[in-house]
C-alpha cells in the first residue's frame, strides 16, 4: 500500500504542536510550583502547611530553616483572612 506522501506534513504538524503545547503546560505548571513536582492529592494539612510556608516565606512551596519565625509573621495572620463557616 502506498505511503500518502501529502499526509506527512499536516500530521507532522498536528505532532508538533500537540508536543509544544503539551511542553508548554508543563512549564507553566512546575513554574507555578516554584520548579518542583506538582502537588497531587492535598489534604488539610497539606494546605494548612502550604498556607503557613506562604506567610514564612511568600511562596507556597518555600520552607526555612531559621528556628525563629521573622517580626511580621506574628501580625500576618490567617485568621483574619479566614471566612466564617455558619
Amino acid at each position: 500500500m502506498p505511503v500518502p506522501w501529502e499526509a506527512i506534513l499536516p500530521f507532522g504538524l498536528v505532532t508538533v504542536m500537540f508536543a509544544a503545547t503539551g511542553n508548554l503546560l508543563n512549564v507553566i505548571r512546575s513554574g507555578r510550583e516554584d520548579w518542583k513536582p506538582i502537588r497531587y492529592n492535598l489534604d488539610r494539612w497539606d494546605r494548612i502547611m502550604m498556607e503557613r510556608d506562604r506567610r514564612l516565606t511568600g511562596s507556597a512551596r518555600g520552607q526555612r530553616t531559621d528556628p525563629i519565625a521573622p517580626e511580621d509573621f506574628a501580625t500576618n495572620s490567617v485568621w483574619s483572612t479566614e471566612r466564617i463557616r455558619k
